[in-house]
C-alpha cells in the first residue's frame, strides 16, 4: 500500500520497490514506475499501484479419482505481475488517493484465476489415475500438468501474469481411507520390526552361546593345565619324597655303620677291660693264696673300714668288750 500523505491541500505519494505506480491526469499518464514519490491533486489524479514482487498463492481443492476416490490436493503457485501496464488495464488495481488503499480486490481475482486453472488440470489428471497410483505418483503427475497448463493459459499472459514455480505440497485422500490403506503398511512395518527384533534376538542367542562355548572351552583348557599342574606337582613330590627317603636311607645307613662300629668298639673295649680286670683279679687272688686267714681278716677289715663312713665316736659296753677280748685270746692260744 502506498504511504499518502496531505499538505496544504495536496497530497504526496510514496511507493516501495516493489509497488509500480501509475499516475494519470486527464487522460495523460504523467508517472509510471516502480517505488515512485511525487506531489498530486486528489480531485483530479488517477492512480494504479501493482505489485511487482513475487507472490505465494496457497490453495486447496478436492478431486475424484478414477476408482471414485475423493482426494485433497495441497498445491502453491508463486506468479508476478510481468506488465504492470497491462495488469492494471485489466484488473482494478486503482487506490483511493486519500489513503492508498486499493479501490476492489485485484490479488483476490488474480487467486481467482490461478486457483481454478491450476484445479481445472489436476482434476483432469486424477480423473483418470486411480487412487493407489496417486498416491504413489501424483504429486509429480499433478505438479506437471498443472506447471504445463498455467504455461499454456492464454489468460496469464493477457493479464500480464508469469507464473515462477508450482509446487504440489500433499495429496491425501480421506481419513476414512487414509487409516485404511495404512493398516496393512503398519502390518507390513510391524512384521519388519518383529523379524528384525527375532533376528536381532536371534543373533544375541548366537553371539551367547558362542562365548559360552568360548568359556566352556577355557575352563577345559584350564582343567586340564591344572590337571597337569597336579600331575607335575605329584611328580615334584613324589621325587621330593624318593630323595627324602633316599637321603633317610643313606643317613640311617651311616648311623647303623657308626653304631655297629661304635658298639663293636665298645664291645671291644669292654672285652679288653674285662680281661684287664680278669687278669688283675687272678694276680690279686695268686698274691692273696699264700697269705694266711688272719693277714686276710685284717685286710678285710681295713677294706671294710675304707669303705665305712666316718665315725666321729664308739661306745663299746663291757659285755661287748669282754666277748671281743675272749675271742682274741683264744685265738692266741690257738
Amino acid at each position: 500500500m502506498a504511504d499518502i500523505t496531505r499538505r496544504l491541500g495536496r497530497r504526496h505519494l510514496r511507493a516501495a520497490p516493489t509497488a509500480h505506480i501509475r499516475h494519470h491526469r486527464g487522460g495523460q499518464l504523467l508517472h509510471d514506475g516502480p517505488g515512485l514519490s511525487f506531489w498530486f491533486r486528489a480531485l483530479t489524479a488517477a492512480l494504479s499501484e501493482v505489485p511487482v514482487d513475487d507472490r505465494e498463492l496457497a490453495m486447496t481443492f478436492h478431486a475424484r479419482t478414477s476408482d471414485f476416490q475423493d482426494v485433497a490436493v495441497q498445491a502453491t503457485v508463486t506468479y508476478r505481475v510481468s506488465d504492470p501496464a497491462l495488469a492494471s488495464a485489466r484488473l482494478d488495481f486503482s487506490v483511493d488517493p486519500d489513503t492508498g488503499v486499493w479501490r476492489g480486490a485485484p490479488l483476490e481475482q488474480l487467486g481467482t484465476l490461478l486457483t481454478e486453472t491450476a484445479q481445472q488440470h489436476a482434476l483432469d489428471v486424477l480423473a483418470r489415475t486411480t487412487l493407489a497410483s496417486a498416491l504413489v505418483d501424483g504429486v509429480a503427475a499433478v505438479r506437471e500438468r498443472v506447471a504445463a497448463g498455467l504455461a499454456a493459459e492464454p489468460r496469464l499472459p493477457a493479464t500480464g501474469i508469469e507464473v515462477v514455480a508450482v509446487r504440489v505440497v500433499a495429496l491425501r485422500p480421506e481419513p476414512e481411507v487414509e487409516r485404511a490403506l495404512r493398516t496393512p503398511a503398519r502390518e507390513q512395518i510391524q512384521q519388519e520390526a518383529d523379524r528384525a527384533t527375532y533376528e536381532r534376538r536371534a543373533v544375541a542367542v548366537e553371539r551367547e552361546l558362542a562365548i559360552a562355548e568360548n568359556e566352556l572351552a577355557s575352563q577345559i583348557e584350564l582343567a586340564r593345565r591344572e590337571e597337569r599342574l597336579v600331575e607335575q606337582r605329584g611328580t615334584n613330590t613324589r621325587r621330593e619324597a624318593e630323595e627324602h627317603a633316599a637321603a633317610d636311607a643313606v643317613h640311617a645307613e651311616a648311623e647303623a655303620t657308626r653304631s655297629v662300629r661304635l658298639a663293636r668298639a665298645e664291645a671291644e673295649a669292654a672285652r679288653e677291660v674285662g680281661q684287664a680286670r680278669a687278669q688283675a683279679q687272678a694276680a690279686w687272688l695268686r698274691v692273696h693264696a699264700d697269705v694266711d686267714v688272719a693277714t686276710l681278716h685284717a685286710l678285710t677289715g681295713a677294706r671294710l673300714a675304707e669303705n665305712l663312713p666316718s665315725i666321729e665316736s664308739v661306745t663299746v659296753s663291757p659285755d661287748v668288750l669282754t666277748g671281743l677280748l675272749a675271742k682274741l685270746g683264744g685265738r692266741d692260744r690257738t
